[in-house]
């Protein structure tokens, strides 16, 4: 774990949701697995590009954090795969980028019939420790399901501010790595990047928040062996920590 930077605590938290407040980063994994291995075998130009989706490695470097239109493009286009855009009405299928990101939503809705996703054991006991010192915290999402899951999972009360993927659309924010979604949380928390804290998860919004001047980038890397450490800190995290209870207790002093 790197050490915080020198000086005051930051007045703000602005955190991603899937995969640092709500256990459902591989709940959308998944069900991009599921999207893109229907599609792989019918569209991949070589056998090579053919391999299925590693819902692991393949997903921190293509898909997590990004709007699904942004996630679906970015991975086809690592697999050679060139398919016209679309349009955002389009069906589940392999035909546009839009149609994948459609089977990917409809599996993802498919899970969740069956895994309601639920919050971190640690986020309501740190969202609940900042609270008591006076840190607003804004939860922001690519995902437009964010709110509902927040809320569902009883976080919501806790939170300042939310931003996900249905208040991008209205507001033409654009996904990470662009640091769009956090700057706008900041700004409803009326805390300034340089005295706002940003967590997250995913290599595309370390580099987002890095890009925003937050000034404080955390990684959170909840693997067992800590495999993705090495990644968020290279991406730009300031500070990388297991869970939410021991960055508040790094930074603040807190115990949560």
């Amino acid at each position: 774990m790197n050490g915080p930077p020198a000086g005051s605590p930051p007045r703000g938290v602005v955190l991603d949701t899937d995969g640092v407040l709500l256990d459902s980063a591989v709940v959308h994994a998944a069900a991009w697995k599921t999207a893109f291995d229907a599609c792989l075998g019918e569209l991949a130009p070589e056998p090579g590009e053919r391999s299925p989706f590693d819902s692991d490695a393949e997903y921190r470097r293509f898909v997590d954090g990004r709007s699904r239109y942004d996630g679906a493009e970015a991975f086809l286009t690592a697999r050679g795969i060139r398919l016209p855009p679309g349009g955002p009405d389009d069906p589940p299928g392999c035909d546009t980028v839009w149609a994948v990101a459609a089977r990917k939503e409809q599996a993802f809705q498919d899970a969740l019939r069956t895994s309601p996703v639920v919050a971190y054991e640690d986020a309501g006991r740190a969202l609940t420790a900042l609270c008591s010192l006076r840190v607003p915290c804004a939860a922001v999402s690519a995902s437009r399901h964010a709110r509902a899951l927040l809320g569902a999972a009883g976080l919501d009360t806790l939170l300042a501010a939310v931003v996900d993927g249905e208040d991008a659309a209205r507001l033409g924010l654009a996904s990470k790595p662009d640091p769009a979604l956090f700057l706008h949380a900041a700004g409803l928390l009326g805390t300034g990047p340089r005295d706002t804290a940003a967590v997250e998860d995913a290599l595309a919004g370390v580099r987002a928040a890095r890009r925003g001047g937050f000034g404080l980038v955390v990684g959170i890397d909840r693997t067992p062996d800590g495999h993705g450490t090495a990644a968020l800190r290279e991406q730009g995290a300031d500070l990388v920590v297991p869970d939410l209870a021991t960055l508040v207790r790094s930074v603040w002093g807190e115990r949560a």
